[in-house]
């Protein structure tokens, strides 16, 4: 039964737009209304980030009546229209006919019904519309009831909406995680026995949902959600493998790698004010992914090289969710140097400086504090971390090169090995303050390195 209620939107800029090529589309002689996320996002009164719309124009009559458009998805019936600053999907009503790719509708058939349109989407939270001028949601697929409920429930049968497409099991566990709602029972069951088919799916898109679930709120939650819907062992086995894997508790109290791993997410979060970037998520992710492969309890329980064990995991892994180069580099490289904080009181200042001057440490510090706090709770090295950043100027940390290849040939040394051996204990000398100048550090080359040796 199809339910209408008022609802008042946000109004700003944005809506305004999006309301006048609702209108637009009216006057032109077609239906048209708000569809998808942000009519659940105005039942919920949370401002929307994006106001996709549908109508019952085709894709050439959208483009016609608006000059500014992409046809993004134009197969599908799918229009950007271009206004100002911001970006509108428009999308004709349709029927879907088989997926046999399991991803993707086989053919596309134009409706004028848009409650033919709203039936075949994935959840009944997602399938509202709302109608601006009137400012009333229209409720064909019984979302008002399952928002008030705080239920993740398909659209019809789930077999049939999950094997269309896969990975909406995915996006189940993200909208579940993020509105911290529950997963109807059959809702639920359907992803446990098809959990399997999620390998379907390419791996750009499953690293997307991934990304999406550990950096929203209440990522830790997600994690636990793609574990108990049999989802996390098709796509991060390795992940899967921290359940139950105990650890010391005195230095981790909160219990196994698993939970740690799902708190560390959550503190995450909560100190970058959710704003962490998909490598620092993932980062967090894998941080401990090398533990239950390094295991062993002989005085105690020990994960002997499980920093860099974990770092090769975790680059295997990402090279597989075709991360790029850059990504998989600063996501191996704080899964491999996380353990390098518990040093640094007893680190010279030329190492403590080479390591604050790290690509990315502001990514290493913030993944050392939610370590902390997701276990022992003390913050003493973060604490001294940050009193030395103020003490360290920016180019003290990563000073200029006082010396380079050519000025060490000019020197009379020859190209070769001994070169970066050089280099390298020059640098430590600038870090150290015993070296300022070039002058010094020829001197310092010379006394350190004899020419004769070179002979």
């Amino acid at each position: 039964m199809t339910e209408s209620l008022k609802f008042k939107p946000f109004y700003n800029e944005q809506y305004r737009i999006a309301k006048d090529i609702v209108g637009q589309l009216r006057d032109s002689g077609f239906k048209a209304f708000f569809v998808g996320g942000c009519v659940r996002d105005i039942v919920m009164k949370k401002q929307p980030k994006e106001y996709d719309i549908n109508t019952s124009a085709r894709p050439d009559d959208v483009m016609k009546i608006f000059p500014n458009t992409v046809p993004v998805g134009i197969s599908f019936g799918v229009v950007l229209v271009l206004k100002g600053e911001y970006k509108f999907e428009v999308a004709t009503f349709r029927k879907d006919e088989n997926y046999t790719d399991g991803r993707h509708p086989d053919k596309v058939v134009y409706s004028n019904d848009e409650s033919e349109d709203v039936v075949r989407r994935d959840f009944t939270i997602n399938g509202m519309l709302y109608d601006p001028f009137d400012e009333e949601v229209i409720d064909h697929t019984y979302g008002l009831g399952d928002l008030k409920s705080e239920v993740i429930k398909t659209i019809g049968n789930p077999h049939d909406r999950f094997k269309e497409d896969k990975l909406r099991m995915l996006r189940a566990v993200r909208f579940g995680a993020g509105l911290n709602y529950k997963l109807d029972d059959n809702t639920l069951k359907s992803i446990n026995e098809l959990a399997p088919l999620i390998t379907q799916v390419s791996a750009e898109r499953i690293r997307d949902e991934i990304v999406k679930i550990i950096t929203q709120a209440n990522p830790g939650n997600g994690l636990r959600i793609l574990r108990e819907t049999n989802l996390l062992k098709h796509i991060l086995p390795d992940v899967e493998k921290m359940y139950e894997v105990p650890q010391p508790p005195n230095f981790h109290p909160e219990g196994d790698v698993f939970t740690h791993t799902c708190l560390i997410l959550d503190k995450l979060f909560e100190v970058t004010n959710g704003t962490q970037a998909p490598e620092l998520a993932i980062g967090a992710l894998l941080h401990d992914v090398g533990k239950p492969v390094t295991f062993s309890e002989t005085d105690r329980i020990r994960f002997n090289g499980h920093d860099r064990v974990g770092a090769e995991i975790a680059h295997g892994i990402c090279r597989g969710l075709k991360f790029s180069n850059k990504q998989i580099d600063i996501i191996t490289a704080l899964v491999k140097e996380h353990l390098k904080f518990k040093d640094v009181f007893k680190m010279r200042e030329a190492t403590l400086k080479r390591f604050l001057g790290m690509p990315y440490f502001e990514f290493h510090l913030k993944l050392h504090l939610a370590d902390c706090l997701a276990s022992h709770g003390s913050t003493e090295i973060y604490e001294f971390i940050k009193d030395k950043l103020e003490e360290f100027k920016r180019d003290e940390l990563r000073p200029k090169p006082l010396l380079n290849g050519y000025d060490l040939i000019e020197m009379g040394y020859t190209a070769g090995p001994l070169f970066s051996k050089i280099l390298n204990c020059l640098e430590e000398a600038q870090l150290e303050g015993t070296v300022r100048n070039k002058k010094d550090a020829k001197k310092y080359v010379l006394e350190e390195f004899p020419l004769h040796n070179e002979i």
